[in-house]
């Protein structure tokens, strides 16, 4: 009886190891396949969406950088090429936020903006340029990943605050650096005794407070972006 009972058993072992090895029920089965693959597929939908998210903010620095001369102040003219370069870093890390302020510098010398430094030097214009765009995104993606567990407003607003002011400040060490000797020459012509002060009152001046201002009061609306870039 012994004996029986054994031997019909074995076709069954024998079938069920078959369709493991196969690929059949038993396969179809094996625990956390199914699980790896979903994780699999939300990460390639989080790459699509910022391979997506990254083109498009892209393209908008290279448009409101272009566009540019047409958004003013009252007399003064303004950059409100800061604000997605923020919203990028934010949403998508630091370095988007650094390809972002790159981006950036390149559309400041196809635009024309730096024609005059140019005329300078192209080699300090070069460098001055893109740092300063790149530093500045990447500086905010930083800073904003450093606060955003303590609130993201928070965040949002140090980061605005961060973007223009390492900006203009990398500017101003490249004008010091490459630019000094025209710059002594264009304050005395303006009638500014001291070359530091032109720098920050002829060069900088109105524009940059203003710049800074509407980085700071359009922070909610960069958090509000940030939200619905992230449901999307």
């Amino acid at each position: 009886m012994s004996t029986n009972n054994t031997s019909s058993k074995t076709p069954v072992s024998e079938n069920s190891a078959s369709s493991s090895v196969k690929g059949g029920p038993a396969a179809a089965h094996v625990p956390g396949a199914s699980g790896g693959a979903a994780v699999m597929r939300a990460d390639n939908r989080e790459r699509t969406k910022k391979i997506v998210g990254t083109a498009a903010l892209t393209a908008i620095v290279i448009v409101l950088q272009l566009l540019g001369s047409f958004i003013r102040f009252g007399p003064f003219s303004i950059s409100l090429v800061l604000i997605p370069i923020i919203v990028g870093a934010a949403m998508y890390g630091i370095a988007v936020g650094g390809w972002l302020g790159f981006v950036f510098g390149a559309a400041v010398m196809i635009s024309g903006d730096a024609n005059l430094f140019f005329g300078i030097s192209v080699v300090g214009t070069v460098i001055t340029v893109l740092l300063k765009g790149t530093l500045a995104g990447l500086l905010s993606g930083l800073v904003y990943t450093a606060l955003k567990n303590k609130g993201r407003y928070l965040a949002v607003i140090i980061a605005a605050i961060v973007c223009p002011v390492v900006n203009t400040g990398i500017f101003l060490i490249g004008c010091a650096l490459f630019f000094m000797d025209t710059i002594n020459t264009w304050a005395a012509g303006a009638g500014f005794d001291n070359v530091g002060a032109y720098l920050i009152i002829g060069m900088v001046g109105v524009n940059f407070l203003v710049e800074l201002a509407v980085n700071v009061v359009l922070s909610p609306v960069v958090v509000r972006l940030i939200d619905f870039g992230r449901r999307r």
